[in-house]
């Protein structure tokens, strides 16, 4: 076999792969589709606002208005997808979607947008895009196998950024031929094949061993999780760091297509369209980049290449000087964006990837909100050409915080389901909202063990935490100095089994340095305890143990299924 037949191998095998699902094959064809739509109303919106009236910060607050409701809406968005078919999410923001830009194209037709009513349809569409966005991003671990999932997000990556290569430019033609609302109208349509797509597709659904979290639990369970995942807390900050300092060129590119460069919407387009043909080049590139030096160095790198871009744009004003800035800045921006996403993805389970990837964007469009009202009031009054550099030279310094939160090497952990672990037995049959529960976990700790088993235990005292353990500690006993207690509460027994799940088979190496540690004859020794209160006598305690009819299914499934999967003994479990 020749070397130019294994690499095409290697190609269509690896970058590739995932086409071969159909699923995400019609889903990626389809959104293809959609992009395009969404770009040309993008340059229609931005150029129609430049028509409407003559200040920087109101065009600059067309970008803001698209990246606002993702900024506020993504983490509630993400738990209706961690806890609700992600499908008929996709579809509900997907009709949602459409509706407004029907309107919002008849209302255009007849004259009838001001710039608020403008900003106002730009943000209604992008509430629709915030509650796509997580149920979209979280359905790839459905949609391919897990080992794809990084070719499948630089996939996506690169259908948004071959729509926008061409479609900028397109839409500038389209703007300049029959106006801003003939863009709407393209938009209008485009929702149509994605619609069709998510309508025909079947969604595996499993049943669920538990009853479904409320949204205002799920929310808590999401925020809990990320601020206790290091590589999490570490995206969060990288990501809206640069969603804010990039926005002081994407917010402003019509204006540096007006006022820079003396063009019109074509000029515009063709800006557009050189930021998306770098950002093509290094969604195929992406892969193999982030394989081959990581994925701190390429975002911290792609940081730096994107803040050389803004400076170029702000000192030229040549559209022949532009293009490369816009293609640089272009390829810089889908390497730092597509790695934080595989990041995100990777590092966490499935159960609250939906809420990951909400936090995720909110960060970033939350800097890409502020950093477009920042940046384009900062043009406003000192001048387009110093705002863009400012910026730029921000973006050439974020290196230092790259060496402050370094992309975590968690990203690479196990988030699967752990190979051992589980509940216990039970003696008595208890109602899934008896609580509050309190475990305990008895160690025996030899004296030269005892730094590195209080570390450890601190660790997975973490990790029980993220799952949803509350008021974790670790005592020792004064009267027997080797003997060490660790304990936690949940809510409800419900709330325990739910833990038991969030487990993942990264946490195994945790519990076995944990239980490498223990010296006892036994394994460590559990108890469940329920708590107990005077008015017990008087109500029934049996009431709190014996679940009512109303659950007796989920009782059934939420107790017995963990000790069925795990082999429940009389033997404690690996807890």
């Amino acid at each position: 076999m020749t070397s130019v037949d294994s690499h095409r191998r290697a190609w269509f095998g690896g970058a590739l792969a995932p086409f071969g699902a159909p699923v995400f094959r019609k889903l990626w064809l389809a959104s293809l589709g959609s992009n395009f739509g969404t770009l040309i109303q993008t340059v229609g919106a931005a150029w129609l606002m430049t028509t409407l009236v003559h200040s920087s910060d109101m065009v600059a607050f067309v970008q803001a208005a698209t990246a606002l409701p993702i900024m506020l809406l993504s983490v509630p968005a993400g738990a209706i997808a961690d806890i609700w078919d992600r499908r008929n999410v996709m579809l509900l923001a997907q009709v949602v979607s459409a509706i407004a830009a029907a309107i919002m194209t008849l209302l255009a037709w007849r004259g009838g947008l001001s710039p608020w009513s403008l900003l106002g349809f730009t943000f209604l569409l992008g509430c629709g895009s915030a509650l796509y966005g997580p149920a979209w991003q979280s359905s790839v671990g459905e949609q391919v196998p897990a080992a794809h999932i990084p070719e499948a997000v630089a996939l996506n990556a690169l259908g948004f950024n071959v729509a926008r290569t061409v479609g900028p430019a397109l839409g500038g033609a389209i703007v300049a031929a029959a106006g801003a609302q003939a863009a709407f109208l393209v938009n209008t349509c485009s929702y149509l094949g994605l619609i069709i797509v998510l309508a025909a597709w079947r969604r595996p659904r499993a049943l669920p061993a538990l009853p479904p979290e409320s949204i205002g639990a799920a929310i808590g369970a999401g925020i809990r999780y990320a601020r206790l995942s290091p590589a999490m807390r570490t995206v969060l900050v990288r990501s809206t760091v640069f969603g804010f300092l990039s926005s002081s060129l994407w917010a402003t590119v019509p204006l540096i297509a007006r006022d820079r460069l003396g063009g019109g919407p074509l000029t515009y387009g063709l800006l557009l369209g050189a930021f998306g043909s770098g950002a093509v080049l290094a969604a195929l590139a992406s892969t193999g980049l982030r394989r081959h030096h990581g994925n701190d160095a390429v975002a911290t790198t792609a940081a730096v290449v994107f803040g050389l871009g803004t400076c170029g744009m702000a000192l030229s004003t040549s559209l022949w000087l532009s293009v490369p800035a816009m293609i640089a800045a272009g390829g810089a921006w889908v390497l730092s964006f597509s790695t934080f996403n595989v990041v995100t993805q990777m590092s966490s389970p499935r159960w609250v990837v939906g809420r990951t990837l909400a936090f995720y964007q909110t960060g970033v469009f939350g800097g890409i909100a502020a950093g477009a009202w920042a940046f384009g009031t900062c043009a406003e009054y000192v001048g387009l050409e110093a705002g863009l550099l400012l910026g730029g030279l921000a973006l050439l310094g974020t290196g230092l915080v790259a060496r402050r939160w370094p992309l975590h090497a968690a990203a690479h952990a196990d988030v699967g389901p752990p190979v051992a672990g589980g509940i216990g037995p039970v003696d008595l049959p208890i109602d899934p909202d008896a609580g509050p529960i309190v475990i305990s976990v008895e160690y025996r700790v030899a004296p030269e063990d005892e730094a590195a088993f209080v570390e450890v235990a601190h660790e997975l005292g973490r990790t029980r935490r993220r799952d949803g353990a509350r008021r974790w500690s670790l005592m020792q006993d004064l009267g027997d100095a080797g003997r060490f207690i660790e304990r936690y509460q949940a809510v409800t027994w419900v709330e325990h089994l739910r833990q038991v799940q969030r487990a993942t088979a990264a946490d195994d190496g945790v519990r076995d340095r944990v239980h490498a540690l223990h010296r006892g004859d036994e394994p460590p020794r559990v108890r469940y305890l329920l708590a107990r209160a005077p008015e017990d006598v008087h109500e029934g305690f049996a009431a709190r143990l014996v679940p009512p009819a109303r659950h007796e299914h989920h009782r059934h499934e939420a107790a017995a299924a963990p000790l069925h999967r795990h082999g429940a003994t009389r033997t404690p479990p690996k807890h």
